[in-house]
């Protein structure tokens, strides 16, 4: 962990792909909103087609879905867009990505006294390459008075340095999520989301 979960304002949870940390996300928003803090953000979701997953969505925590990547060999008639973007055998639409996440991430919008929880799932290669997303992560993140709840990837392979630099963070604590403890890590994560509101948004 970069940090204790009681001290820190930023609260990151990674895991290998498949672990959970999404639904570990949709119930930490659920049990904030149940105490009366507001979240605001976005999660990604997979699409599948008999049974096979085709690509991701990313769908915004107010019920707003854009297509995030789909498999390459629909990249030429997908959203009728040419694709650059590429990661495995997926095609990045990062147009789609950007008019459907950036919004809620957009610390601005915020009014006084009303500041939520951001939550960002996730921070990882696909959403990296638009350089946009990247500045409005760490804007937030060195905002003194906001609290983040983001997914990152588990380092592995060749390192993500902007991941990395999220995951060093002094002011974050890291959950490694694992099948061992992803059924009773829940009620860590939400204490420690909302003793950072406590101490670094009242």
């Amino acid at each position: 962990m970069a940090g204790s979960g009681a001290s820190a304002r930023h609260i990151f949870l990674t895991g290998t792909p498949g672990i959970g940390k999404t639904t570990l996300i949709h119930k930490a928003c659920q049990s904030l909103n149940k105490a009366g803090l507001l979240t605001q953000g976005f999660y990604t979701e997979e699409v599948r087609v008999n049974g096979r997953r085709t690509g991701f969505d990313v769908v915004t925590l107010n019920g707003r879905r854009g297509p995030l990547a789909r498999v390459s060999e629909q990249c030429d008639t997908f959203s009728g867009r040419r694709r650059e973007y590429r990661v495995g055998q997926y095609s990045v639409d990062l147009q789609s990505f950007e008019q459907t996440a950036m919004p809620t991430i957009n610390t601005r919008s915020v009014s006084p006294g009303q500041e939520p929880v951001f939550v960002i799932d996730e921070i990882g290669k696909m959403e990296l390459f638009s350089q946009s997303f990247v500045q409005s992560v760490r804007g937030i993140l060195d905002n003194p008075m906001t609290t983040v709840l983001a997914t990152i990837p588990v380092s592995r392979g060749k390192p993500i340095s902007f991941v990395e630099e999220v995951r060093n963070r002094k002011d974050a604590v890291v959950y490694t999520v694992t099948r061992e403890n992803r059924d009773n890590i829940l009620k860590e994560i939400v204490e420690s989301v909302k003793c950072s509101v406590e101490t670094f948004n009242s």
